[in-house]
């Protein structure tokens, strides 16, 4: 039986948890193998700053089965505006099974045309971004829409995770690994939404963001207009 080939971007900036939660679940089966693909394989850091060194190159890379674009910091403004990369995910997405996203990698996704006419998840901080790029935004963990598969934001990738690992070997593999994980949320405090964590903690958060959800905001624009005059 051959292997399923999946693929994360990584770029530097990305976000370590978009990539390593997914990571984790799909390497676990015997009959899938993961690649980190960048453009060169000289080490990234992430926006939090571990160091990855990515596995193969946009050039070099086969073809994928699944392609998964995490989300990112400034990193990820700079990854919009590439048409490489941009023409590598659009070429990819010809011929794998699902193209997938994990938090902001939604917009990046949605930069390259691949959402449009699609039901996707973001981070909550960033849906209405994503819906300025003519994507159907829906606010819940994980979004299957045909073979579109996105997570919500960084924690979300794990759920993700599990759900595509269902989806390309069956259930009874998914519960396999979610049991060798022992992934059985009880978190300390009830704040992972805006909601349940509140108006004061949402808004500290945002204020803290601002420079990186200007940034975002002023490229998401840009974006929208370059997609309205290739259509």
């Amino acid at each position: 039986m051959a292997q399923l080939q999946i693929g994360f971007l990584i770029y530097p900036g990305f976000t370590q948890l978009d990539v390593m939660g997914p990571y984790q679940i799909l390497a676990f089966p015997q009959n899938t193998q993961v690649h980190l693909i960048w453009k060169t394989v000289s080490p990234i850091q992430s926006d939090e700053g571990l160091t990855l060194i990515p596995t193969t190159t946009l050039t070099d890379c086969p073809l994928l089965d699944v392609i998964c674009v995490p989300g990112g910091g400034m990193g990820q403004v700079d990854v919009m505006k590439s048409a490489e990369i941009l023409n590598f995910l659009k070429q990819q997405s010809t011929t794998a099974q699902y193209v997938t996203s994990v938090c902001s990698g939604s917009i990046i996704l949605a930069a390259a045309g691949l959402l449009q006419g699609y039901k996707a998840a973001c981070h909550w901080a960033l849906r209405e971004q994503l819906a300025m790029l003519e994507v159907e935004v829906v606010s819940q963990r994980v979004v299957i829409d045909r073979n579109r598969v996105t997570g919500a934001g960084v924690t979300s990738g794990i759920d993700f995770g599990l759900t595509l690992l269902g989806l390309l070997c069956s259930e009874e593999v998914a519960k396999m690994a979610q049991l060798m994980m022992e992934y059985d949320p009880a978190p300390p405090f009830n704040a992972g939404t805006p909601e349940t964590a509140g108006e004061a903690v949402a808004q500290s958060l945002i204020q803290a963001g601002k420079p990186l959800l200007d940034a975002f905001l002023a490229q998401t624009k840009e974006t929208a207009e370059q997609l309205k005059l290739e259509s």
